[in-house]
């Protein structure tokens, strides 16, 4: 992710096109160090500005989406109400390739006076800002005030001059640049190809400048010296070129999605991704307002479903400590049948030993009468040792029928936690967590509170349809998994699952028709990508109709056998599919 020059030349290339000459109608500032603005336009109407300057998250996009301020509007909201309400956007510019937007407004005055300001957003991580300063560049006030003891850089407080912040290292200016320029500067860089692009200019991200070694097919992370001359002729012209693109407002706004999940955006093409799903969208604005909002619904999820996650681990790892003490217990108990043949042998030769001997050397008739050598108590006789042994067989024989009915309890609650790990991994809503906590409460993995069972909107399966207009439903979790494959499914659909790991049933409504292969292969992915094993090259999937899946007595939820089953191998993806809930 990165917010950088680039991406800021596109919004500012945008808001020229849409806001110039616009009124500002409303101001509001729904967070802390957030501004919405209500632009009236003539030719494209009310446009929404929001602009954050939150320093893990900073954004300015234009936006449909409109947020409530506080009863009690903030200083700042005020101040700006103050002099730019009704005012007029004349310019929208950027320094050079600075990660900075100035928007220039006129307005009119107490006194009907025609009067300039501006408004500098400033969108550099944890030194964002939103300065608003008068015509002679002096700082009237800003959303976050910046004292020299908060801040060695500079201040930012109101009667002081406005002064560009010196993050940049006197980095140069990429849209200036021609050829040879770029060769001399990065020429002589003590450190890799993409490190000597973005710490040598201003805007330039990481994300960017591996993408323009991999556009010349070079390894961002080698050493500059290691190029030859003639590569970095191609790197240089890969750079110019599309710093003149830039310069001249081509720009190509998209996303990187990782199936469904968006994982990186920018303003330029991003050719090292084209193994990934990239997205094109005709505004830089839709591309800034569709990631954050859909990277927050992942972030949300995730951190919302952490106390649980907890829980499900914790417990995971507890059994599995169990289940390796059991199998440890039950590999001892094997060793019964050798106390039961040392009885038996002293039984028939134990005449033979004398008393107080530390060991008995006689024939094993098991096996073609060779000698063993059978350790005794010299404190007892070699009877009584014969019945110590006939004891022990017992003592781990009895603990080894024990053991076979704990070994199969345990290995199920372990199935039984992966697979709600599972249900966490592909959880998108508050819905779907709140039937998993239910599944850990109904289980006895969470203390179950009588009355206050969580009685939210129930969860609903994925629902996908496949390239021939198949109807493909994915369970979230083991409760929808029993639902789809014993309730929803018909005898003479298809059933789906990843082979030997925890996993989601997928089914196939067929609808009385035979199913393409191109719709068992689909299914096959699905099933896969909502698996444990979805990030695997190749993955074993078992499918076969619905009417010959059972379910155990007693059986957990979700977990069911087969005996007569066919076999595909994938890779998981989602491609050919189109999800119409989820």
């Amino acid at each position: 992710m990165a917010f950088d020059g680039i991406v800021i030349a596109n919004l500012v290339h945008e808001l020229n096109t849409y806001l110039i000459d616009g009124r500002i109608s409303k101001i509001a500032q729904p967070e802390n160090d957030e501004l919405l603005f209500t632009i009236k336009t003539k030719e494209y109407g009310n446009k929404r500005l929001s602009i954050s300057a939150n320093a893990s998250l900073p954004f300015l996009y234009l936006t449909e989406e409109n947020k409530p301020g506080p009863m009690q509007a903030p200083a700042f909201c005020m101040l700006l109400r103050k002099h730019i309400s009704g005012g007029r956007i004349t310019a929208v510019s950027q320094p050079g390739l600075e990660r900075i937007i100035h928007i220039q407004i006129e307005h009119l005055n107490e006194m009907g006076d025609l009067c300039h300001k501006e408004l500098i957003v400033e969108l550099m991580g944890k030194h964002s800002n939103i300065i608003f300063v008068d015509d002679r560049g002096v700082i009237i006030d800003s959303i976050k005030r910046i004292s020299a003891a908060t801040s060695s850089l500079r201040e930012v407080l109101p009667g002081i001059p406005y002064e560009i912040a010196n993050t940049q290292n006197d980095k140069k200016n990429p849209l200036a640049e021609d050829l040879e320029g770029f060769i001399r500067t990065i020429r002589n860089r003590p450190t890799t190809v993409s490190k000597a692009i973005y710490m040598s200019y201003s805007g330039i991200s990481p994300l960017m400048a591996h993408e323009f070694c991999y556009r010349v097919n070079i390894d961002g992370d080698l050493p500059i010296q290691a190029l030859s001359d003639i590569t970095m002729i191609d790197l240089g012209t890969a750079f110019t070129s599309e710093m003149k693109r830039i310069s001249e407002g081509e720009f190509s706004p998209c996303i990187v999605y990782k199936d469904s999940e968006p994982v990186e955006y920018s303003a330029i093409s991003l050719h090292m991704y084209e193994d990934l799903n990239v997205v094109s969208f005709e505004s830089i604005s839709e591309v800034l307002f569709s990631y954050f909002n859909e990277k927050e619904k992942y972030t949300r999820i995730r951190q919302k479903s952490t106390d649980l996650r907890h829980v499900v681990n914790t417990a995971l790892e507890r059994t599995s400590k169990k289940y390796d003490l059991q199998l440890k217990q039950y590999r001892d108990a094997e060793k019964k049948e050798k106390y039961k043949l040392y009885g038996e042998l002293l039984q028939v030769y134990g005449y033979q030993v004398e008393s107080g001997a530390k060991f008995a050397v006689c024939p094993n008739y098991y096996d073609e009468d060779n000698e063993i050598k059978i350790p005794l108590d010299e404190t007892i006789s070699a009877l009584d040792n014969s019945k110590k042994y006939f004891a022990k067989y017992g003592k781990l024989k009895r603990t080894q029928e024990a053991l076979d009915e704990l070994l199969e309890e345990t290995k199920m609650q372990i199935d039984h936690l992966e697979s709600i790990q599972n249900s966490l991994d592909i959880a998108v809503s508050v819905e779907d967590l709140n039937e998993i906590r239910n599944e850990l409460m109904d289980y006895g993995f969470i203390k179950k509170s009588y009355g206050k069972k969580n009685k939210s909107p129930k969860s609903k399966p994925f629902h996908y349809r496949s390239s021939d207009g198949f109807d493909i439903f994915v369970g979230k979790n083991n409760y929808q998994n029993d639902e789809l494959t014993f309730k929803i499914a018909t005898g003479n659909d298809w059933w789906f699952h990843a082979k030997g790991m925890p996993g989601s049933h997928v089914i196939v409504k067929t609808n009385g028709e035979e199913l393409p292969d191109r719709v068992f292969e689909e299914a096959g992915r699905l099933a896969g990508y909502y698996s444990k094993g979805r990030d695997a090259e190749k993955l074993e999937i078992d499918y076969l109709q619905k009417k010959n899946v059972k379910k155990p007595n007693k059986a957990n939820p979700g977990f069911v056998v087969y005996y007569t089953n066919y076999s595909l191998t994938i890779h998981p993806g989602l491609e050919g599919l189109t999800l119409i809930e989820s």
